[in-house]
């Protein structure tokens, strides 16, 4: 345990020499900043108007729009960050500097992932602080228990990191950021497979689209958090495009954990037969 707690330590000097988080924080308060403008002068100013329904139900709208901007730069702050934590210090030289030490590969690689995962969980938490707070602050509208879908959202950039962290075992950097961004997209591809085969009544494209989540489990997390914040009265509207027309079940949280264990481990594997 000492050993993942140094490799974390010096995980997060690293980190911070090279300014990711910082950069991240950047982006993070430049979206907080346009948002808040965007919500401070589009109606409605208040929910005391001659129609509280449906200024709550525009103010969730665009909380909603907001939780899919602050998921998709939590997923790109998941692949950016981890993208040559291991790549980059085998081609330099530094990976074998550490594995000659008295320190096991696989506490390098666990090290790496839960300072990583700590991060993630702190900027996800960050920004959705930051929704919340401008939304109650500038219109007097709370959202209504956000955390099953925070943990969502943090369970799906998990996904997306350890992905990483087995991808820069056996490729470069670039090649690893290439493929860790493809397997997000073929996560959001297959959402929209299985989407559009429930929309027309194909059986066939939603199972295919249903396979496709489960190789990279991504984008139906996604789709699960964004139906726990959506109100009943918005998921029957067809129109809203936060609205999914296949809502995975729980089995597929208790997948992208197996999953996450499955990717770190054969992560490991390969990592200590590689040569360095």
């Amino acid at each position: 345990m000492n050993a993942i707690l140094t490799i974390a330590r010096l995980t997060w000097i690293e980190a911070r020499r090279r300014r990711i988080v910082l950069a991240a924080l950047i982006c993070g308060v430049l979206f907080l900043a346009v948002f808040g403008t965007a919500i401070y002068f589009i109606p409605p100013r208040n929910l005391d108007g001659p129609n509280p329904l449906m200024a709550r139900a525009q103010l969730q709208v665009l909380m909603l729009a907001g939780f899919y901007v602050v998921n998709f730069l939590v997923v790109a702050f998941a692949v950016m960050l981890p993208v040559d934590a291991v790549s980059g210090e085998i081609a330099s030289g530094v990976m074998q500097t550490l594995a000659s030490k008295p320190v096991r590969r696989v506490d390098i690689l666990l090290g790496k992932w839960l300072v990583f995962w700590l991060m993630l969980a702190g900027y996800l938490l960050f920004m959705v602080g930051g929704l919340v707070g401008l939304m109650w602050f500038l219109k007097g509208f709370l959202m209504r228990n956000p955390f099953p879908a925070v943990g969502l959202m943090q369970l799906e950039a998990s996904v997306l990191l350890s992905i990483t962290i087995a991808g820069g075992v056996r490729f470069s950097t670039v090649t690893n950021g290439i493929v860790a961004f493809g397997f997000y997209a073929l996560a959001f591809i297959g959402g929209w497979i299985e989407q559009i085969g429930v929309m027309v009544g194909n059986a066939a494209s939603r199972y295919i689209g249903t396979a496709i989540s489960l190789v990279s489990p991504g984008d139906a997390l996604s789709r699960l958090a964004m139906h726990g914040l959506t109100p009943s009265v918005l998921s029957q509207v067809q129109a809203n495009p936060f609205t999914s027309l296949s809502v995975p079940s729980m089995a597929m949280v208790w997948w992208s954990v197996a999953y996450i264990v499955a990717v770190l481990a054969l992560a490991t594997r390969g990592f200590q037969r590689r040569a360095l």
